[in-house]
């Protein structure tokens, strides 16, 4: 039965039915030659004076052609071994040289392509609903796809090259074989019933499959990338719902982190009225005091849920001590995130004693970062090897290779407080950081990154923050797809809610110790229809309240390990990622 959909699709290929046809024109002449070869064996067999059935002149035949040769029949005359000669020469082109050859190359090698072709899915089952189809498989893509599979989103990746599309279905990916610009390709992916298209490609690829799209319909939404500012405006205009340049977000988020850009609180994730919003210390009054030193709970009502310091999330306790090179992880209502920035960043100035910051690399990256310093009137100086860009832009660039100490010299890596690393290449990026931390181990390095393996190893370098191109940019795609759960730039944090455990109703939130003994944060409280974000420590916990936390995964097994057993409802949540 597993190769009856073979067969049809074998059966159905009309090079296959070529094939076929000469394959059994062979087989007919290689049969006529036999029967042939039988009677002329009968007729000099007579000659000689012997008599042999019909059976033995085929057997003769077949075992003279296929040089087998038993000797257990043979001429006695010339005439019959100059025959025998002949047959045994035509066996051997025929049987052992023809015979192979065109069973391979019009039988046996369809039949493995049509194997092939049918193990890779050419269309969606007609139940499925809410996938998302992707047209494009790079960095971005791949993290995406994983963020799928964590979130139970079903999705299919189009591929038109049918071997690379076995190769990707084997290496477990969601594949279709199908041409980008074909309508029939996104019939086949049930285009009506998609939750989102993303399409990843070039700017002419990404126009030609929103308008291929469009044809069918006009309500699956389609996020693109656009490679290039001027062609936003052509992008949009086939129907692109959300156009989006990646490049510059990463150039933008980079130059955000630097210190002394002040941009205050962004929010990065929500639960319902509660907000979780980061901010760089860098660009706070907070760096060089303990966390119990900014009273930021007893000014704002915010709760310091976390601290991100080179790709580490740390839980703070009081005595925590703020550097230049964290990220505060903050949770609260929206009212008390304003509070926060009127009171911290408000006054916010970049007094950097006029050194400047210094980006590698002239690439879209790096001029977005260099537009958005100068923005925020940060004083830069841009290295780019490339003569054309160094030719078009403004005075802040210098032609030459960052790699070379003269020209980070001549920028002045001696006075810098940043330096930002916008390289497209992740090898590059990681010896420019190591190089950088080498000449100057107290300036701040903040990279990019291409692949999300990379993070790990410019950390190891020396970076002090790392931002991963694929990571922002498959995290900004899922919120399309999930407006009311904002994504982080680094993994880790889960929000989630449950009931009260038995144990802790009547007890003060100060008492119950979740924090110490789970590492869990309880950063609001569901009473009588009313959240409480922010609650007081001396809030007690009702019989029927909801509480709703925050914490890494592992602190979040750990509370399920504890208090699993004492909640009567099922808990429910999301993860900041």
């Amino acid at each position: 039965m597993k190769s009856l959909p073979i067969f049809i699709y074998f059966l159905q290929n009309q090079r296959t039915r070529r094939n076929l046809i000469v394959l059994s024109k062979f087989l007919f002449f290689l049969i006529g030659i036999i029967s042939l070869y039988s009677v002329l064996f009968h007729i000099l067999m007579q000659y000689e004076g012997r008599e042999y059935s019909w059976i033995t002149g085929f057997y003769w035949s077949l075992t003279v052609m296929s040089t087998l040769g038993f000797g257990d029949i043979t001429f006695h005359t010339d005439l019959g071994l100059f025959f025998t000669l002949i047959v045994l020469l035509s066996g051997v082109v025929f049987l052992l040289i023809l015979l192979p050859f065109t069973l391979v190359h019009f039988f046996y090698a369809p039949w493995l392509d049509a194997q092939e072709k049918v193990r890779t899915p050419r269309e969606l089952p007609e139940k499925i609903s809410g996938h998302i189809i992707l047209t494009h498989l790079e960095p971005i893509t791949i993290n995406l796809i994983k963020k799928l599979k964590k979130y139970h989103y079903p999705y299919a990746l189009v591929i038109p090259d049918l071997n690379r599309a076995q190769k990707l279905h084997d290496q477990g990916y969601d594949v279709v074989v199908g041409e980008l610009d074909d309508p029939e390709t996104y019939r086949r992916l049930r285009i009506n019933k998609a939750a989102l298209v993303v399409t990843t490609n070039d700017d002419l690829t990404n126009t030609s499959i929103a308008f291929t799209i469009r044809e069918l319909t006009d309500n699956v939404p389609i996020v693109t990338n656009a490679e290039n500012e001027h062609s936003i405006d052509i992008l949009e205009f086939p129907g692109n719902t959300h156009v989006v340049e990646f490049t510059k977000m990463l150039g933008q988020g980079l130059a955000r982190r630097t210190s002394g850009v002040c941009m205050g609180t962004s929010v990065i994730g929500n639960f319902g009225r509660i907000l979780i919003a980061e901010d760089p210390a860098s660009g706070t009054p907070f760096k060089g005091k303990t966390l119990e030193e900014t009273k930021i709970r007893k000014k704002t009502g915010l709760t310091v849920v976390g601290l991100w310091e080179r790709g580490k999330f740390s839980d703070p306790s009081p005595q925590t001590v703020i550097t230049p090179y964290m990220v505060l992880v903050l949770a609260g209502s929206k009212e008390q995130l304003q509070k926060y920035d009127a009171l911290f960043n408000a006054a916010c100035s970049p007094q950097l004693n006029n050194s400047p910051a210094l980006i590698l690399g002239g690439g879209r990256v790096g001029q977005a970062a260099a537009e958005t310093l100068k923005n925020h009137h940060i004083k830069y100086t841009l290295i780019e090897k490339k003569p054309a860009v160094v030719m078009e832009s403004q005075d802040n660039y210098i032609l030459g290779d960052a790699a070379d100490i003269n020209t980070l010299r001549n920028a002045g890596i001696e006075n810098a407080h940043t330096v930002l690393i916008t390289t497209h290449n992740d090898a590059m990026n990681i010896y420019l950081t190591f190089y950088c931390r080498q000449l100057r181990p107290d300036i701040e390095i903040i990279s990019r990154a291409i692949e999300e393996r990379t993070v790990s190893k410019l950390y190891r370098a020396g970076a002090d923050l790392v931002m991963s191109s694929a990571s922002m940019a498959s995290n900004s795609i899922l919120n399309f797809l999930r407006p009311n759960e904002l994504s982080m730039f680094t993994e880790g944090l889960n929000i989630f809610s449950c009931p009260v455990p038995k144990s802790l109703i009547g007890k003060a939130l100060l008492k119950s110790r979740i924090k110490e003994q789970t590492g869990c944060t309880v950063i609001a409280i569901n009473s009588s229809g009313e959240q409480k974000v922010g609650p007081d420590p001396a809030t007690r916990f009702q019989k029927h309240d909801e509480i709703i936390l925050i914490g890494t995964t592992e602190a979040e097994a750990g509370f399920l390990e504890l208090y699993g057993g004492q909640m009567g409802r099922r808990r429910s949540g999301f993860k900041v990622s």
